[in-house]
């Protein structure tokens, strides 16, 4: 049986790892994990680490949870994949009637792919195409936001602002309108959420004036820039967001990837705007966190303007192989069942509440410039001096320290930069919350001094 450093050494010499600095690993142990239970993973010497980011936000109910184990080994036995095209089955017809169900009124369509990415990619050349075959030839540009952040390939790439990611790729890209972000860790003292967030609109709604004309779609992450630094902002922007959009002619992209199915405090982000987006963009919990899948939902009017004859060239011809994946729909159907036949939301706003008090004793902190919180969402600003909002250098790597010192301690913390944030599991317990908050205190402790 192979040994824990047999397993690293097997895996450095082969695999090539996401997000990553490979050298890094000279000196940052690779952890080969056995087995995940609910909320913890569990490594080969037996180790346990409490997961508080949810495996890279995907994770909603718990490693190995029976109910959504239970059917995909159902389904495994009956139809693991087939052919999308021309074929159909009863997984994915039941998710996308239910998805519809849960949407904001009047999404009725659900185009599937299979990660992330692919949905946004989806939402994109759906949104140029449908101006194309309404005759609109010239609406072929996206405005998005700064700090923003929709996926690695090239299309998600070109609509997000994440210059970590994006610019090295700079070359490849579409050009993209960007306004500043409603972010409301910049705004005024003494400014409410909201009055900053109508501030900052003036931005969006002058890109929108001078360039309706050549613009399809706006794409936002509803109310939480996650890769960005969970940057957070108020709903009212969204709705002033909606509301322009109408007026100018051009639709509206909501990417839902990270922040939908309960992360926010409701189902979906754009519920706390009361709007409805032209294309929700739909992946990462929805599985569970099991396998890969993603889905855009559009409405009626976007479906008609591909319904025509074939002649006419009009269809929507975006494929992926594993469309529609027979597996990946049960586990969704089984996660979207947990939803609909327990309390989730209502669990989670206890949940949060606790997640609060756990790192209230922070908000003195002298290193802490912010904690910031939108349901199962919670950030801890860093920097190195407050007063003046100024940063550590980032080749100092803060964040790292912390995440090195969480796993000694057993929990999963991944700092984007020197914002700690916690996104667990919605099985998570409150001692495991306490228990966390008080890893990231004594990780933030050692990583300011």
């Amino acid at each position: 049986m192979s040994s824990p450093s047999d397993w690293v050494a097997r895996d450095l010499a082969h695999v090539w790892h996401p997000c990553t600095q490979m050298k890094d690993h000279e000196t940052v142990p690779m952890i080969p994990l056995r087995s995940g239970s609910g909320v913890w993973l569990e490594d080969h010497t037996g180790k346990r680490y409490l997961d508080g980011i949810s495996s890279w936000w995907v994770n909603l109910f718990g490693h190995a949870n029976p109910r959504i184990n239970a059917a995909v080994v159902e389904q495994l036995g009956r139809l693991e994949h087939a052919i999308f095209a021309g074929f159909t089955h009863e997984p994915a017809i039941t998710l996308a009637e239910e998805l519809v169900r849960l949407a904001p009124a009047g999404l009725n369509r659900c185009f599937f792919a299979d990660n992330g990415s692919a949905a946004i990619e989806v939402a994109v050349k759906m949104s140029f195409h449908y101006w194309r075959n309404r005759g609109r030839p010239r609406k072929t540009r996206f405005i998005t936001l700064s700090n923003s952040y929709h996926g690695e390939t090239l299309g998600a790439l070109a609509v997000g602002n994440v210059e970590l990611y994006k610019s090295i790729y700079r070359p490849l890209l579409m050009d993209v309108i960007t306004v500043p972000s409603p972010d409301a860790f910049g705004r005024e003292t003494g400014a409410s959420e909201a009055d900053h967030a109508r501030r900052m609109f003036t931005h969006m709604e002058a890109a929108l004036e001078q360039n309706h004309g050549e613009v399809a779609a706006v794409i936002v992450e509803p109310l939480v820039q996650c890769a960005g630094g969970m940057r957070m902002y108020d709903p009212v922007y969204l709705q002033l967001l909606r509301e322009a959009c109408d007026r100018f002619d051009v639709q509206l992209i909501a990417d839902e990837i990270a922040v939908g199915f309960g992360r926010t405090g409701t189902m979906f982000a754009c519920e706390q705007a009361r709007i409805r987006p032209d294309y929700l963009c739909l992946s990462k919990g929805l599985t569970g966190g099991y396998l890969p899948l993603s889905v855009v939902l559009t409405t009626d009017t976007v479906y008609d303007a591909f319904y025509d004859e074939y002649t006419k060239l009009n269809a929507f011809l975006h494929s992926h192989s594993y469309t529609g994946n027979a597996l990946a729909c049960a586990a969704a159907n089984a996660t979207l069942a947990i939803f609909r036949e327990e309390p989730v939301l209502e669990r989670n706003r206890t949940l949060a509440a606790r997640m609060a008090a756990s790192v209230e004793h922070l908000r003195e902190h002298p290193h802490v410039a912010e904690i910031r919180q939108r349901g199962m969402i919670l950030a801890i600003e860093l920097m190195k001096d407050v007063a003046n909002r100024t940063p550590w250098p980032f080749s100092e790597r803060r964040g790292l320290r912390i995440y090195r010192l969480a796993l000694d301690r057993g929990a999963l913390i991944r700092p984007l930069g020197t914002t700690v944030y916690f996104m667990p599991p919605y099985v998570i317990e409150p001692d495991e919350i306490d228990a966390l908050a008080r890893v990231a205190t004594e990780g933030i402790e050692s990583a300011c001094a």
